[in-house]
């Protein structure tokens, strides 16, 4: 079944793959009647059910060439990592079971004997991923720009020359820079500032790594390429299921000499998974026409944002430095109440605030199902009178 299809279809005709298997009875099919039906505004990707992900999962094996890895090598993970190469201007590419072991191993390798990495203090590699760096590896996290999604040059500067001074020479090995910034709402860093930052790290030596699990939706918003970003960092990562809708997994890309022989640090991390396909292989399923899909998916919410802000129940925020994140903020109604009548008619909602009943709102290809009258309607009956 064509990709697209699957942004669009739905019931039983969705899952014909699985229905077959299961023999077609009519439990399965009352039970997969509403798959590739839901707008989900909560998740990075698709937010895939369970059922749905089988479905695609048996459309994905029943393809022909299709080979399984053996210990996370060969195979459609080999398919998959030459693919995201390509794609990033890269010379090649690895897969790693999660996002945090593909940012800890770039980072531990890059920064070699040189032990401080500077990183934004807003980073997830810094606040969510347990002190991995420093207790694994003996790395020393020096978190810059606190509040920010951007890591000024200015803030970098001073930190080398701070390096420079010190009774026992310390040299700073790599810096880390993630953009989108999750910790704040997926706000990206400035491209100047990051050109700036890369051309002082090459001038004195320094590694540079991209924590880019949802960068490729940064053209849309910078105007810059995906290869433009890439082309400032000697490493870069890329989940695969915040927006190509995998199980887990995580592409870490660099230079052939980089790459290679990493598998083995991977293993000695617990991350040669046995069997990897059936988390990542349906990402291959998304990510050709991503870019795209992206695009026409912030058309219809732009376009949904203009059928409601005239109901002064419906209110309205985009960030400066925003990417897939905007805010809705209703009045009228319960939070907890508006978000259950909605799930009723297939539009899933983070949680709201319950006091002010803001939304954060994400911008996914799952408003493709609908057009965006049709979701219009659904929010202002939502609403209520």
């Amino acid at each position: 079944m064509d990709r697209r299809r699957f942004l669009g279809v739905s019931g039983a005709a969705a899952a014909s793959p699985m229905l077959a298997a299961l023999g077609g009875t009519p439990a399965t099919a009352s039970a997969t009647a509403t798959l590739f039906k839901r707008v989900n505004f909560a998740s990075d990707g698709l937010g895939l059910a369970p059922a749905e992900y089988a479905a695609l999962l048996g459309e994905v094996v029943a393809e022909d060439g299709f080979e399984p890895d053996y210990y996370s090598q060969g195979g459609v993970i080999r398919e998959l990592e030459r693919k995201f190469a390509r794609l990033l201007g890269k010379e090649d590419a690895i897969y790693l079971p999660t996002g945090t072991l593909a940012n800890h191993l770039a980072v531990r390798k890059l920064a070699g004997d040189d032990r401080r990495a500077l990183v934004q203090a807003e980073s997830h590699f810094y606040n969510d991923s347990g002190d991995c760096a420093q207790t694994l590896s003996g790395l020393n996290l020096v978190p810059l720009a606190e509040g920010g999604s951007t890591l000024p040059v200015e803030d970098v500067e001073r930190w080398l020359a701070r390096s420079d001074t010190g009774r026992v020479e310390t040299r700073v090995g790599v810096i880390a820079i993630e953009s989108p910034v999750r910790r704040r709402h997926h706000e990206m860093a400035d491209f100047d500032q990051l050109r700036r930052v890369s051309s002082l790290a090459r001038e004195r030596g320094i590694r540079l790594h991209l924590d880019g699990a949802r960068m490729f939706n940064l053209p849309l918003h910078s105007g810059k390429s995906l290869h433009e970003y890439s082309a400032l960092f000697d490493t870069v990562y890329v989940s695969l299921w915040k927006h190509f809708n995998a199980a887990s997994g995580a592409i870490l890309a660099g230079d052939a000499g980089f790459i290679e022989g990493l598998y083995h640090q991977r293993r000695m991390f617990g991350g040669a998974l046995p069997h990897a396909w059936p988390s990542a292989a349906v990402a291959l399923r998304f990510v050709a026409g991503y870019l795209e899909d992206y695009a026409k998916s912030w058309q219809v919410a732009d376009r949904l944002i203009a059928l409601l802000q005239d109901d002064r129940r419906f209110s309205f925020e985009k960030l400066p430095q925003g990417t897939s994140r905007f805010f809705m903020t209703v009045t009228g109604v319960g939070a907890d109440l508006l978000r259950e009548r909605l799930a009723k008619q297939d539009v899933v909602l983070s949680y709201g605030h319950p006091d002010t009943g803001r939304f954060a709102m994400e911008v996914n290809a799952s408003l493709l199902r609908v057009s965006a009258e049709t979701l219009a309607g659904k929010f202002v009956e939502a609403a209520g009178s």
